[in-house]
């Protein structure tokens, strides 16, 4: 890699970026029940594209009387989406409004960090196909994974791509952890894969990014497990009907699992029974890896601190924007150097606002690109 393709990995912020939520598959929006579509999946999994489908992503401003999640038609938030805030809030704007612009170099990246997290996923369960009719299927896959992980992890045994879920500040968002398991002493802990195109460890910046995203994967897995997550919510953020029969392939699946429930409601109420009745306990270690792409050398390993008053004062800001309490925020000053290797700084009106000294050096950056 040159010199200048090293910096872009750097500055673009996507050499690193959540590869288990990329390996996490969204819900198809199915207009038509009667038409099931089969699909490829980890424990289950749907296939599809709930976050295209839903989403619907806008170009040009947004209408001022809707709020973002309103303008792109979100039913809810990933903790990847809230984590890019931590990089810079106006690009992950853009790249929502404006996706062609997105840097090409990235889908190579993220498709090597893919293929790590699926090999490594597939050293503790196989993938199965299971047939979706409905919403309602899709979403009661995940919840399937999730009660199998429950008894995995009430048994002691590590689990790979748990689902979370949550409602922060009266939005709805998940999420999928890498790893959890049992350390010697008994303690809970996440551990956070990250591949690196360079065999190098990431920047400063790219660790704040990373560190805020294993935090909030902590904040929400231990709300879930203290009972703070309800069904009626579940529902009700993702309009799901309770009621709604499960597919004949889905209800196989739980009934060969040991379980029975034959509609949505029968399954959200089995999860969470489990949830609330497992003793999980709350997450007590996190610990990010990072390797490197190519070789699958170790870079280096960090155990990180938290603290849950931080946390909630970050969500509440970053959150503010999704519920169109303020306007997208650029990155700082000190951070500016960013904007050299965006591909949206020349449309950018905060950075011509805040930084035109690092406008200039962008432009002559992309005519020598």
């Amino acid at each position: 890699m040159s010199g200048r393709d090293s910096e872009l990995e750097e500055a673009s912020g996507f050499s690193d970026l959540s590869d288990s939520e990329f390996l996490q598959i969204e819900e198809p929006e199915l207009q038509a029940p009667a038409n099931p579509s089969c699909s490829g999946i980890r424990h289950l999994e749907s296939k599809g594209d709930d976050e295209a489908q839903e989403s619907m992503s806008e170009t040009g401003k947004r209408k001022r009387d809707q709020t973002p999640l309103e303008a792109f038609r979100l039913r809810y938030l990933t903790v990847t989406q809230i984590t890019a805030q931590v990089w810079c809030e106006q690009q992950m704007v853009f790249k929502r409004e404006i996706p062609d612009l997105q840097v090409p170099e990235a889908a190579a990246v993220l498709d090597a960090g893919k293929s790590i997290h699926l090999a490594r996923e597939l050293e503790d369960h196989d993938l199965v196909t299971v047939c979706i009719t409905s919403r309602e299927d899709s979403w009661a896959i995940r919840l399937f994974n999730l009660l199998l992980m429950i008894r995995d992890l009430k048994g002691g045994r590590r689990v790979r791509e748990f689902p979370v879920f949550g409602v922060l500040e009266g939005v709805f968002v998940v999420g999928i952890i890498d790893q959890l398991s049992y350390t010697a002493k008994g303690e809970l802990e996440l551990h956070e894969l990250k591949t690196r195109k360079e065999p190098s460890m990431p920047s400063a910046a790219q660790k704040k990014r990373d560190q805020f995203q294993v935090c909030l994967y902590k904040y929400i897995f231990d709300a879930m497990v203290q009972g703070q997550l309800t069904q009626d919510s579940f529902s009700q953020h993702l309009h799901l009907r309770p009621n709604q029969a499960l597919g004949p392939h889905v209800q196989e699946q739980v009934r060969n699992a040991g379980f029975t429930a034959s509609c949505f409601r029968d399954l959200l109420e089995l999860t969470f029974l489990n949830l609330t009745l497992s003793d999980i306990p709350i997450i007590d270690r996190l610990q990010i890896e990072y390797i490197h792409q190519e070789t699958s050398a170790l870079l280096g390993k960090e155990l990180l601190a938290y603290n849950k008053d931080t946390m909630s004062f970050k969500l509440q800001y970053f959150l503010a924007y999704w519920k169109g309490q303020r306007d997208p925020k650029g990155v700082d000053i000190e951070d500016a150097w960013k904007c050299r290797y965006c591909v949206y700084s020349d449309i950018c009106d905060w950075r011509l606002q805040k930084s035109p000294e690092s406008g200039m050096q962008g432009n002559e950056h992309k005519k020598h690109r």
